[in-house]
């Protein structure tokens, strides 16, 4: 006794447990039980649900719609108002400076950056269910907006002839960057329009569902992929080294062809700058990790950097001296907003949805983390629908799509936000920097900010040390991850996460059409079965195979079904059947020529004749499968008799099969027609088929599936693998060993003329068509 061997005394009579009833099948079960089968509502039934309405279900569907309303009459003064205005005060200050630095992904004056992390909060307070996040620009989600942005207005473009120009790019052609600008901002906030349109419309239809095919092995190679494309990004302005702005597939690698070919124009003034705050940045965020239990406040590296940068950049004039590229100019106050450019939604679509979902996932990602942390629920369709209108209200007022930052949100959290209260107060450090403070960041240099997004990349990077323990743990998974970054990378964003996410689906359907399976015994004196090859203590049932197949059914892995049942049982039941009317065929023959006697006692030959008329089976065996048996056999048609001709016919060792369809969750019609197939092949050579451990759904799906009739009932259908097997043994222990055949032999004796020895026809074209050729061919 295994366990109760190390039970106390007292509570030895809890360690085994004897269970007495009756041996159920399907409708024994049913009929013992009274089985109530669900009754769906009519349709008439469904409308008046839906158009029910009281006060209590109003006010609930007001609540689900503004979240603010279930949380803020709860708010705590006294206890949270203090930690959330210094979450704010700190959140604020780097959302400032990440607004300005994710705006140069966008290809958007730094300016339109500090829009990005203003307006989407104004929304998001009142709609959205997340207590923590804060919402703005991400680099990943900026960068996808960004590729967009250049696909559609290049610096080609914009090239002009004259001296009227702004800029020149590396050719020396003149460019009006103002109008280039101008068309880039009015591209960015028509699509930030066209992803708010699609996650309304996602939530609405309450699909929030989606996400979860975006496994998390497929978002950590997406993210780093998309961290290294930052990078890329990123490097030729940390160097201030004009290039072009390269889209698609394999921009990434021209890019960095490029940036290395005109690494000596590098400005050094910038690169100076750059490392430095790369430097400093990753130093302090690793002390701020090392040492969050002793610091209060994370310190704010970024501002600090940032401050002392742009002090640096205007007391030394870098700009006229060194030539470093600066910020220049940040709009002071807000743009008056406009509508969308409709007619460039159809140039967008595409690239909007894959931006929606992944703007999404991200936000809801980050937000479970805290919700889980806190012990509160996020609603992810209200979170489609919240993060919607965030982005259809910042997209009128030339903002870009706005999701969470990772890094921003630990801020938020960290400094002790309790609400989004500290998010309001954020939003009001950003007003505060766009109506006062722009001005102030004007000799700012670039390659600060891009040093301020790459410091940020950290964490994204530091996923690929993920990838060895997804390879120790599941090595689909760290496929998964492996072919989306690379993807990614070679691909573009949105190609590579619709490439990641199609080969995540392949897997999931090859794991489906290939699945596990094996033959199952009992081990003695329990009602447990368990895998043969892997218990030494395991038996089977005498005369029982029991096979169980661990997926659902349907038409892809019907085959792999098959070849299942015949690697369990040990033969081809088609190849028994016919190799069985062979035998009868030229037994028949021998009968005719007064060779055999067919007589009750089976079939035996005339006195003093030789069996020179017995023939030798010539028709070459099947070696494929090594687990049918293919030598000679001597079969007994009445079981007594010895069979007088030289057929090879494999083995039959059972009479009853046990299907366990335990981990069986649906079957398709493909699969229906199918295994009423299977039933009947080995019923005609007296193998009876069972079912068990099966779910009530697979009932209802086989009765619309017509799989029921006057042969096949629910009486060979057993609650569990157990009560088949006492079944089965009940049976045999009663059953009448005639061979079936042996009645075709003594009729054979009986009649004058030739029997043909056909298959029996199968109504609705039941068999493979393969397998009925096989027939004809052996006929």
């Amino acid at each position: 006794m295994a366990a109760g061997g190390r039970a106390s005394e007292p509570l030895a009579e809890l360690s085994h447990y004897v269970v007495a009833r009756p041996i159920y099948s399907e409708p024994g079960f049913q009929e013992e039980n009274e089985r109530r089968p669900p009754l769906p509502p009519t349709l008439r039934e469904r409308a008046q649900a839906a158009c029910r309405c009281s006060r209590k279900r109003a006010f609930q569907i007001a609540k689900s719609f503004l979240p603010i309303l279930e949380w803020l009459p709860n708010y705590r003064v006294k206890e949270w108002l203090i930690s959330d205005i210094i979450s704010g005060l700190s959140t604020g200050l780097v959302a400032t400076l990440q607004g300005l630095a994710y705006a140069l992904l966008v290809a958007v004056p730094v300016g339109f950056g500090l829009y990005s992390a203003f307006f989407p909060i104004l929304t998001y307070f009142f709609l959205g269910t997340s207590r923590h996040i804060s919402v703005g620009p991400f680099p990943v989600v900026s960068l996808m907006v960004g590729s967009v942005v250049l696909s559609m207005a290049p610096d080609e473009n914009f090239l002009i002839e004259g001296s009227n120009a702004t800029g020149a790019n590396v050719t020396g052609a003149l460019i009006d960057t103002e109008s280039r600008d101008a068309q880039r901002v009015l591209i960015a906030s028509t699509l930030t329009f066209l992803v708010g349109i699609l996650q309304v419309i996602f939530g609405v239809l309450q699909i929030g569902f989606i996400v979860r095919y975006l496994a998390d092995p497929l978002v950590g190679g997406f993210t780093t992929a998309a961290a290294f494309q930052v990078l890329v990004s990123q490097l030729k302005i940390v160097l201030n080294v004009s290039t072009k702005n390269y889209n698609g597939v394999l921009s990434i690698i021209y890019t960095l062809v490029e940036t290395f070919e005109k690494i000596g124009t590098t400005n050094i003034a910038d690169l100076i700058a750059g490392l430095l705050t790369i430097f400093v940045c990753m130093v302090v965020k690793e002390i701020n990790d090392r040492f969050k239990h002793k610091i209060p406040i994370p310190i704010p590296i970024e501002v600090i950097v940032t401050i002392v940068a742009t002090g640096i950049s205007y007391a030394a004039d870098l700009e006229k001296k060194y030539n470093a590229g600066i910020v220049k100019s940040i709009p002071r106050g807000f743009l008056p907003p406009e509508p969308p450019n409709v007619s460039l939604f159809s140039q967008m679509i595409a690239a909007s949805f894959s931006i929606a979902i992944v703007a999404y996932a991200i936000a809801v990602s980050v937000g479970k983390v805290y919700a889980t942390k806190y012990d509160y629920a996020i609603d992810g369709n209200q979170e489609f629908i919240a993060f919607g209108f965030s982005n259809i209200f910042s997209g009128a007022f030339s903002c870009f799509v706005a999701t969470t930052a990772l890094s921003r949100t630990a801020v938020q959290e960290s400094t002790g936000g309790k609400t989004q209260v500290a998010g309001i107060i954020s939003a009001g450090i950003v007003l505060i920097s766009i109506v006062a403070l722009g001005k102030l960041l004007e000799p700012l240099q670039k390659s600060v900010l891009a040093a301020v997004v790459i410091a940020n990349l950290k964490g994204m990077f530091m996923q690929v040390f993920d990838v060895p323990r997804l390879w120790r743990q599941n090595k689909v998974d760290a496929m998964i991850w492996v072919f989306t970054c690379i993807a990614s990378i070679i691909l573009g964003l949105d190609l590579g996460l619709l490439a990641g996410l199609l080969f995540g689906l392949l897997t999931v359907v090859l794991r489906v059409q290939f699945p596990s399976w094996g033959g199952f015994g009992n081990i003695p004196g329990t009602d447990i079965y368990k895998k043969v090859k892997d218990y030494k203590n395991v038996i089977e049932p005498e005369g029982v195979k029991i096979l169980k197949f661990s997926s659902p059914i349907f038409y892809a892995n019907i085959d792999g079904l098959k070849s299942s049942l015949k690697s369990t049982v040990g033969f081809d039941a088609v190849k028994v059947y016919n190799k069985r009317l062979k035998a009868l065929r030229k037994i028949q023959k021998l009968i005719k020529k007064g060779k055999l006697k067919a007589t009750k006692n089976g079939i035996i030959s005339e006195p003093g004749i030789n069996n020179e008329a017995f023939e030798t089976d010539e028709e070459p065996e099947d070696n494929q499968d090594p687990q049918v048996p293919t030598k000679e056999v001597e079969i007994q048609v009445d079981w007594n008799s010895e069979l007088p001709v030289k057929v090879n016919i494999p083995k039959v060792p059972i009479h009853s099969l046990i299907l366990d369809f335990g981990a069986v969750t649906f079957l398709d019609i493909v699969a229906v027609r199918s295994i009423k197939t299977i039933i009947k092949e080995f019923e005609r050579i007296d193998v009876r088929v069972y079912f068990a451990s099966y779910q009530d759904n697979l009932i209802s799906q086989l009765e619309r599936g017509a799989f029921f009739d006057d042969t096949i009932r629910k009486d060979i259908f057993f609650l569990t693998v157990h009560d088949a097997v006492l079944y089965i043994r009940n049976q045999m222990t009663y059953s009448d060993n005639q061979d079936p055949i042996f009645e075709k032999i003594s009729l054979m004796q009986e009649s004058k003329e030739p029997i043909e020895f056909t298959e029996a026809s199968q109504p609705d074209d039941e068999l493979d068509v393969q397998e009925e050729a096989m027939r004809r061919l052996a006929s």
